[in-house]
């Protein structure tokens, strides 16, 4: 069976890896899926299993990975598309398919309207009684860490494909941690710049938008907690029983990172609000100014348009110091007025 694909992978396929492992130890020599799964198969020895990871595989690809291992159509079509699904746990008769939201901080200089700040990817996870398949769509997330790591401790790859499925959820839980600590630092620029008095009327679309990529973090976070919980409490037939302990502290982890995202979202609301109620101080401060200067230039307007209609009994209209008196008249008026408005803050 050929799986070769034009680059997409580092490898210059969907494949980026296929490997056996004998009781937690990695066996040598490079092989393709049906050759490895047909070995494994037919020597039969100690706990083994085989770990094929495909990177955005298209149809053709993966309609072969599904006949070899006998994938469920829904899922299989649910692992090629990863159209923003939902994080979720699927068990079937031989499988378990697990879906997976990686996340990832994007660096930027400031914070705009505009700017992105988490930026997702899709991992799922099929596993058999002796086979893993990872199937990662998106930039990042790349789970060759995660299988060094593994090898490291054979021990804990010798309780099978659960294993894998633990550190897959592990690296998700992890990055999601991450991606929140570094936005703690978007935060405390938001809530600075507007508790400071130095935020302006546009910083309304900064809040809004690291609101929306905090929905984003969210979305990634908050439906893992129903499926782990699961695979920490209710043992299935294709989770090892002894790996219980290890999701119950991803667990632990996705639970911190969840209360704080909760956080997170309640002190957002709040700076959104304290910024609201900051422009409707500083409007209605500046209604009471025009209100204020508009009283001033009431008085000279009125007496100028009593003046103005030319009647010919008007007070002191022939007397050589009646211009300038109606002036000083208006002059005190207004500094009068002036005064008052000032002493009460208007001004």
């Amino acid at each position: 069976m050929d799986l070769s694909h034009p680059a997409r992978s580092p490898l210059g396929s969907a494949v980026v890896n296929c490997v056996v492992y004998l009781d937690g130890v990695r066996q040598a020599g490079g092989r393709t899926a049906d050759e490895a799964l047909r070995q494994l198969r037919q020597d039969g020895q100690g706990a083994g299993f085989v770990w094929l990871g495909l990177h955005e595989p298209d149809e053709a690809e993966f309609a072969a990975v599904a006949e070899l291992f006998g994938l469920h159509p829904l899922a299989v079509e649910d692992a090629v598309a990863a159209r923003h699904q939902r994080p979720r746990l699927v068990p079937d008769e031989d499988t378990l398919f697990a879906v997976f939201k990686t996340v990832r901080y994007v660096p930027h200089d400031a914070l705009t309207a505009t700017s992105e700040v988490v930026d997702t990817g899709e991992i799922m996870v099929f596993i058999g009684r002796d086979f893993v398949i990872t199937v990662r769509h998106g930039l990042h997330g790349s789970l060759g860490p995660v299988r060094e790591a593994l090898e490291a401790r054979p021990e804990l790859l010798c309780k099978g494909p659960s294993a894998v499925l633990y550190a897959v959820a592990d690296l998700v839980v992890d990055e999601c941690l991450t991606v929140t600590d570094s936005l703690h630092e978007d935060m405390d620029e938001i809530e600075s710049a507007v508790f400071s008095g130095q935020a302006g009327h546009g910083d309304a679309g900064r809040i809004y938008q690291l609101k929306r990529e905090l929905l984003e973090l969210k979305r990634a976070v908050a439906p893992l907690q129903t499926p782990l919980q699961r695979l920490a409490v209710h043992p299935t037939s294709l989770v090892d029983s002894g790996m219980q302990p290890y999701f119950r502290d991803v667990v632990d982890h996705l639970a911190r990172t969840a209360e704080q995202i909760t956080a997170f979202d309640s002190l957002v609301d709040s700076i959104l609000q304290a910024h609201l109620a900051q422009v409707t101080v500083a409007q209605n401060e500046d209604m009471r100014k025009i209100t204020a200067w508009a009283a001033v230039v009431a008085v000279p307007t009125m007496v100028c348009g009593l003046y103005g209609m030319n009647f010919e009994h008007m007070p002191e209209l022939h007397w050589t110091f009646g211009y300038p008196l109606v002036l000083g008249v208006i002059a005190a008026a207004c500094f009068t007025i002036h005064r008052v408005f000032r002493r009460n803050g208007w001004l």
